[in-house]
């Protein structure tokens, strides 16, 4: 008779980890990437560069410091660095985006734990630390698309969003929006190749369609009802950030988002309403990054209310309530 063994749980066990997951997410950001490097030059490929080595190296020395096995492998921090990059301006000086490897890696992911452990993205934080102490290099300096063909470096002042904020300059053709001919941070621009990566996540079943749908759904249809039914102008609010990036590759998080599909679905529509709220109302025209972050911090509050009760199973009284 064989001998049973009892273990704890997951007693239901997947072919699939962490390096394999952070693997697809590496490859469904390359179109991103590559459509970086052509747009905006070989400055593209120096700060992703800079982002991954800084994030991968602070992450090991980390695990080096405090005697901690070595994470490095699971290539988590190659996936933070590409994302931070994405979320930066080509131009930015090396130093800040070093300085943003940090944020993210060492105070947003390792002193909570380590990857599965971090209350916010670490890329999403990084950025938003970065624009708040750097805000004219993050928010004031565009690389104009394929200046680096010209040999010149001619900036662009405004971003697309910039525009339709302030009412002034010329925007791009709804084409060159959805090829990224247009000013913006490094990984956003190219709206094709983002939805190249994201359907190829979605096919890999890495994510779930739910929070995309949802998060741009609700930016759109806001924009709609707010622009007076311009459907071109509810088009340049859904390509013109950073919004396809935020809700294919960061609002889709595993350990920042909620646990079920209702959780998910209260997630993205929260980042849709405040992403709606801060381009229409705030200071910054963008809002995507903010929306994220206040989410990833409500999380645990939608968790608690959205979380199945399993069959069976009897909520314990409150103490001192009577009988």
């Amino acid at each position: 008779m064989s001998k049973l063994f009892v273990e704890a749980s997951p007693h239901i066990r997947s072919p699939r980890t962490t390096k394999n997951i952070m693997l697809d997410v590496i490859i469904a950001l390359c179109p991103a990437l590559v459509a970086s490097i052509v747009i905006f030059g070989y400055k593209a490929a120096v700060l992703v560069a800079v982002c991954v080595a800084s994030c991968v190296l602070f992450e090991f020395l980390f695990n080096k410091i405090v005697k901690k096995k070595g994470t490095v492998s699971d290539l988590s921090a190659v996936v933070t660095g590409m994302l931070l990059a994405f979320n930066l301006p080509a131009d930015l000086p090396v130093y800040m985006a070093v300085i943003g490897g940090f944020v993210a890696i060492v105070i947003v992911k390792c002193l909570f734990g380590g990857i599965g452990q971090n209350f916010a993205n670490p890329a999403i934080t990084a950025r938003i630390v970065l624009m708040l102490s750097f805000t004219a290099s993050m928010t004031s300096v565009w690389a104009k698309p394929m200046a680096w063909l010209d040999k010149t470096d001619a900036v662009t002042s405004a971003t697309p969003l910039n525009v339709l904020a302030s009412g002034e300059g010329e925007l791009p053709s709804l084409m060159d929006m959805l090829l990224g001919l247009r000013g913006g941070c490094l990984g956003e621009t190219c709206i094709a190749a983002l939805l190249i990566g994201g359907i190829y996540l979605i096919c890999r079943r890495v994510i779930r369609p739910i929070t995309p749908i949802c998060f741009i759904g609700t930016v759109a249809l806001l924009t709609f009802f707010s622009g007076g039914f311009d459907v071109n102008y509810v088009a340049y609010q859904v390509m013109g950030g950073g919004l396809v990036l935020g809700a294919f590759f960061m609002a889709t998080d595993y350990s920042t988002t909620p646990m079920t599909d209702k959780g998910n679905v209260i997630f993205a529509i929260g980042c849709g309403v405040i992403t709606f709220l801060i381009r229409e109302f705030a200071t910054y025209p963008e809002g995507v990054s903010f929306s994220i972050l206040v989410m990833n911090c409500l999380t645990p509050l939608i968790d608690r209310f959205t979380a199945s009760k399993p069959f069976g199973a009897i909520t314990p009284k409150k103490e001192g309530k009577k009988e």
